[in-house]
């Protein structure tokens, strides 16, 4: 739509998400690094999402696009209003400010049109207050909502609050204090499995995300220093922990392997239950799968492989030949993968 909006998912009737729409800011370079795009129209339809994150409504009444500089996590696609009562998300708002960032660091001609999109990126960082999204408290909730105030869950524990932190730090305007981001470390888990020694996090998604704008080799916090490694290491080392898991096979998942591997938060076939091979089976819908402590109910994401090439392609790319030809998880998609499967 002319609001740049991208949906979350292609069911009908479904709304944007803000992080899709973030993702999208960050791929349109690489689309015309690649040859899929024209820069103008990579720099028009930047243009567009940016002018209307920097117009929408932003204040506490109920069908607002966002408040204090964060957006609501589902937005309908036409109006551009919050969807479904959601909440306004922290983390969602960071991947759509990410995706800003990245397009002004992109789009640097000396064009009007180039112009605006640096300087609309910049101001929406800027209007970005991260120490409201504290409500008094050492690290950033979750999220607000216009009816019940702030969510009750923090940013605690390793995960794609990485990249958060990381932009909350840096704001020009509403910083968080370092307080925050030791406060955050504090509540990590480092472990050991399969004989690997890394941070933990079950879903792999976890070990990419915030990778996707920041290259954290080489970049080291006081906790990756005191383990004497980094984030991307670390990203490399579960990416091995959860094939490992994999040919391991705890729970006995026919097909289960060196090649087939992929845990991650996604769509699944549930929620039920069956009975399989004499086997009581539980199956969810979405839920954040992980490893090695679930859940898991044998619901792989071909993209979570996809998106582990950076850190082990050596594994990587055997998994995702199996995907295209064993597999076969190309066969009706014009675009990639499945999604999931089961």
């Amino acid at each position: 739509p002319a609001n740049g909006l991208i949906l979350d998912k292609t069911e009908a009737n479904w709304p944007g998400s803000i992080a899709a729409t973030g993702l999208a800011l960050a791929s349109y370079p690489v689309g015309v690094e690649r040859g899929f795009m024209k820069r103008s129209a990579a720099a028009e339809r930047t243009l567009a999402t940016l002018r209307f994150f920097w117009n929408s409504p932003q204040g506490p009444d109920p069908d607002a696009t966002g408040y204090h500089g964060f957006y609501y996590h589902f937005l309908n696609m036409q109006t551009g209003r919050r969807a479904w009562q959601c909440e306004l998300s922290t983390i969602d708002s960071t991947f759509l400010l990410a995706g800003a960032l990245a397009a002004g660091q992109y789009f640097d001609a000396d064009t009007e049109a180039e112009a605006e999109i640096r300087s609309l990126a910049e101001a929406l960082y800027g209007r970005a207050d991260w120490c409201w999204a504290q409500d008094g408290g050492e690290t950033v909730t979750h999220g607000w909502t216009p009816e019940h105030g702030f969510l009750e869950y923090r940013w605690e524990g390793y995960d794609e609050a990485l990249l958060l932190y990381v932009l909350g730090l840096g704001s020009p305007t509403h910083p968080l204090p370092e307080s925050s981001y030791t406060a955050w470390t504090a509540t990590f888990r480092w472990e050991s499995c399969y004989g690997y020694d890394y941070l933990y996090a079950g879903p792999l998604f976890i070990h990419q995300l915030s990778h996707v704008w920041i290259d954290f080799r080489d970049l080291q916090d006081a906790f990756m220093r005191s383990k004497g490694t980094d984030y991307f290491e670390n990203s490399r080392r579960a990416t091995f922990v959860h094939q490992r898991y994999a040919i391991e096979n705890p729970r006995g998942f026919e097909g289960y392997g060196e090649h087939c591997w992929g845990i991650t938060a996604s769509e699944g076939p549930g929620p039920s239950t069956l009975k399989l091979n004499g086997i009581e089976r539980r199956f969810e819908d979405y839920v954040a799968r992980g490893v090695p402590y679930g859940p898991d109910d044998g619901t792989l994401a071909p993209w979570a492989v996809v998106a582990s090439l950076p850190f082990a392609p050596e594994i990587v790319r055997p998994a995702i030949s199996f995907c295209i030809h064993q597999a076969k998880l190309k066969a009706a998609k014009a675009y990639g993968f499945k999604a999931a499967f089961n």
